[in-house]
């Protein structure tokens, strides 16, 4: 960069043209820019900043002794290009095209510097037209870029230069020597003013006074924050769940009826409307889509009313993708979320083995173990002393006694214990006893208890059910990412739409359409946070219910914002104003009031507890324990009583 400005600092003149043979001049005083040198010097001196470049552009008609002459006055410390374009002689085409090198190396110089004031000085309205068309085509005036164009054709001759002037950082120098009084007067286009509209007089130049303003307006004013006079801009918008659209009564509208919209969008569309001083009239995209692009190359929706220059803005708002921003530009950003899955929530359930819940795995090992271990214990000991005594040989009395302890049974017979055993016998009933009440009385708490499913928690979940339907918006960023996209899961998304499992609604169907589908059980929306979270909101605000969850994963990440036609100087307004509502934090307590029980159904409860009789289909699980126990018994006795058939036999 540093070695660009310095090489840019020692440029005298840049030359790009062709060979053209000008007829000499005899009175050099009466080219055009030794008529406003002065002028010039006056209007950059009081203009320019310190740091900035000249760029000044001729049509060939300028001689060099005049070119020489003007950058010796130019005030341009990081130095001056000279660009000329011949037009004498040649035809329209070939005038363009050498514009467009001309504008192609001008741009490439602006780019390395730190600021740039842009001169063109011509008496051809359609060389001046032509420049002013490439200029925006080549992204050579961008708004931070000053342009001054100096000509001594009268303002009704320049008509076709109001609205490409209007929509720059422009001013026009009409040199003025019909008369004995050499006079210069400087202008400047309103944006979005009609085609016959006169140009504000901003300053005056005469030799023996000097640069005089005219208005309380500097020069170069930003045009756009706010605007200068209350223009009124057209806004295409659609209907969506954060948006409704309705009619007002207007007598200046034809039918006495004007489209408008209330909502979120709308409040802030609204608020940067009267921070900037403009005024709007809402228009609708004949196919009512955001706006996707087709295959013949075009856009439909409101991103092809905008770029189409159909509309001034679209509030919308808009995802940020790569090939929207080569049609239209963005703002700054209204919002950061990401898409989640909206799925139905299963029916509250009772959990058939919920007797198993009182006590964890580690509770029923550990009780399972110390029964074992008392029993082997209890073995081990009554082995040993048996020869003492002959009655307690039979170890597995004791063992069963432990057993009835556990299942709160009576032991009757404790003569023959020794008093270890009683002893053992005694903690195993303190311990079996805080065991069984805090069984028993989590139980019933547990019986209470009903369980919902949350299904569909990630996005494999519902690519791997066959059986489910995905909903997703119609024309959105998001199709048209997984129609493009060749790897990854949203990949296996775009198969799934070629194999019929994808079905589109637009934003306006959202309300009344996914609640009764994703009730079926069959349907999934896979859709942006906010929309998402209004939809919840409506359907617990009507029913009272949270029938509906969203996924635990985020995918893909989405900045909305409104946008502009492309390279439009109201980007940096609408920047600056966006900011300032979302920093407020304006946006987001908007959002709380327009949504009503936005939070309601954020978490839901996956449990819940409620008050009513048990059934069977509640406890069929302690049932099959039951008769599973009674099979085991059966099948134990069948085959004692064969065993003790046979030893009779044999």
């Amino acid at each position: 960069m540093w070695v660009s400005m310095m090489a840019l600092s020692l440029v005298l003149a840049v030359t790009i043209s062709q060979t053209v043979v000008n007829p000499p001049r005899t009175d050099d005083e009466t080219e055009t820019l030794t008529s406003a040198g002065e002028a010039v010097e006056a209007v950059l001196e009081t203009a320019s900043h310190p740091w900035c470049s000249v760029f000044l552009f001729t049509d060939g008609t300028t001689s060099t002794s005049s070119v020489l002459t003007m950058l010796d006055r130019l005030p341009a410390s990081w130095g001056v290009a000279v660009f000329e374009v011949a037009v004498d002689g040649r035809d329209a085409n070939m005038t363009q095209a050498q514009l467009s090198r001309v504008v192609d190396e001008a741009r490439r110089l602006r780019q390395v510097s730190w600021c740039v004031t842009v001169v063109v000085v011509s008496d051809d309205p359609a060389f001046l037209a032509a420049f002013a068309e490439w200029s925006l085509k080549g992204r050579l005036l961008v708004w931070p870029t000053r342009l001054l164009v100096v000509t001594r054709r009268p303002l009704s001759e320049l008509l076709n230069l109001n609205k490409s002037l209007s929509m720059m950082n422009a001013m026009l120098l009409v040199v003025d020597d019909a008369t004995n009084t050499k006079r210069c007067s400087v202008y400047m286009h309103l944006p979005y003013s009609h085609r016959g509209a006169q140009a504000v007089q901003l300053a005056s130049w005469i030799p023996h006074r000097g640069l005089t303003l005219s208005s309380h307006l500097q020069l170069f004013p930003n045009k756009f924050s706010p605007f200068i006079q209350r223009p009124t801009l057209v806004v295409t918008m659609q209907e969506t769940v954060l948006t409704r659209a309705v009619m007002k009564s207007d007598p200046e509208t034809p039918g006495d009826q004007r489209l408008s919209f209330t909502g979120l969008i709308p409040n802030l569309l609204q608020t940067v409307a009267r921070s900037t001083n403009f005024s709007y009239r809402f228009s609708r995209p004949p196919d009512r889509t955001w706006g996707t692009r087709q295959p013949d190359g075009s856009w439909s929706g409101m991103v092809g009313v905008v770029s189409r220059g159909e509309a001034d803005i679209s509030p919308g708002p808009f995802a940020i993708s790569a090939s929207r921003a080569e049609v239209v530009d963005f703002t700054w950003p209204v919002s950061v979320s990401y898409s989640r899955i909206m799925a139905p929530r299963g029916r509250p359930e009772v959990d058939p083995w919920g007797f198993l819940l009182p006590l964890t795995p580690l509770v029923w090992t550990a009780t399972m173990t110390a029964l074992l271990v008392l029993s082997t214990t209890i073995f081990l000991l009554v082995t040993c002393l048996a020869q003492n005594n002959v009655n307690r040989t039979i170890w597995t009395v004791d063992v069963y006694g432990l057993i009835r302890v556990l299942l709160q049974q009576n032991i009757s017979e404790l003569s023959d214990w020794w008093w270890w055993e009683r002893l053992v016998l005694a903690v195993w009933m303190l311990m079996t006893l805080v065991l069984t009440r805090s069984y028993a009385g989590n139980l019933m708490s547990l019986l209470a208890v009903r369980h919902i499913s949350e299904p569909y928690k990630t996005l494999r979940e519902v690519l791997d059910d066959p059986s489910v339907t995905m909903i997703w918006q119609d024309n959105s960023a998001s199709v048209q990412y997984f129609r493009t996209t060749d790897h990854g899961i949203f990949r296996e998304v775009g198969e799934a739409e070629t194999a019929g499992r994808i079905r589109f609604l637009s934003l306006k169907e959202y309300g009344s359409v996914v609640a009764p589908l994703l009730r079926r059980g069959d349907h999934v929306l896979i859709e942006e946070e906010t929309v998402i979270k209004m939809l919840m909101a409506q359907d617990f605000t009507y029913t009272g219910r949270c029938d509906f969850h969203t996924s635990r994963e985020q995918y893909l990440t989405i900045m909305l914002s409104m946008i502009t036609q492309k390279n439009s100087p109201l980007i940096p307004a609408l920047h600056n104003r966006i900011m300032r509502v979302m920093e407020a934090g304006l946006f987001d307590q908007w959002l709380k009031e327009i949504i009503p029980n936005s939070t309601s159904c954020l978490h839901p409860p996956t449990k819940i507890t409620v008050n009513t009789s048990l059934s069977i289909v509640s406890i069929w699980g302690m049932f099959m324990a039951l008769s599973t126990g009674h099979v085991l018994g059966s099948l134990v006795f069948g085959f004692e009583f064969l065993s003790d058939r046979l030893s009779l036999v044999s």
